[in-house]
């Protein structure tokens, strides 16, 4: 196999290297917070890392870059969700989490503009779909523990599970921005879990059976 260029920001190096880059894609999630997608710049990324915008440039070659890179660097950082031995209690508890990167500081700023970011550019839309694919696989563990525990057919869509528990909070977040309240974290967990055990993530979708 031939040696490609690497793609701007894909290089992991280790030294001092690795603190310029820890600065310039934590001072990136800071930037994109604080000030929106469209007002990020390299020259404000570099002013709040201390890295040269000439090695900003070089490393990930403009704001889309940068972004996506940030993004994907959250997706390393250690996150599993809470096993509470219950699979209505789980998503309660995964649900209540996705809730809180929304609603509470400092996250809710940088998970919204991210959001924003993914209607602006393809790249960043991208790294967005890998974050939020890392982030379905690891949750999956709730279901497959429930499948252990008999709560749910064999051959669930673990995955699917996630994403039908926390779609209806992601719609009120994200779309028709309403209040979440806790009736509604208790009634998405309640769902899935239900829909789980009556097998509805398992085989091919279809209409219910009278």
């Amino acid at each position: 196999m031939t040696s490609q260029h690497p793609t701007p920001g894909d290089a992991r190096p280790g030294g001092r290297t690795a603190r310029n880059t820890a600065a310039v894609l934590q001072a990136t999630l800071d930037e994109l917070g604080e000030r929106g997608y469209g007002a990020i710049t390299v020259d404000s990324v570099a002013a709040r890392s201390g890295v040269h915008k000439a090695t900003v440039y070089r490393r990930w070659g403009g704001v889309d870059g940068l972004v996506r890179a940030a993004l994907e660097h959250s997706t390393e950082r250690h996150w599993e969700p809470e096993l509470t031995g219950s699979l209505y209690t789980d998503l309660l508890r995964l649900v209540e989490t996705v809730t809180s990167g929304f609603t509470e500081a400092p996250e809710r700023e940088v998970s919204a503009a991210a959001v924003a970011a993914a209607f602006e550019s393809e790249e960043v839309a991208e790294a967005l779909r890998r974050f939020m694919s890392d982030r379905h696989r690891r949750a999956a563990v709730i279901v497959t523990e429930a499948i252990a525990r008999g709560e749910a057919p064999r051959d669930t869509d673990a995955e699917e599970v996630i994403r039908s528990a926390i779609a209806p909070v992601y719609y009120r977040l994200l779309i028709s921005r309403e209040p979440v309240t806790a009736d509604d974290l208790r009634r998405a967990a309640s769902i899935a879990a239900t829909a789980a055990a009556a097998g509805t993530f398992t085989g091919t979708p279809g209409p219910p059976t009278p």
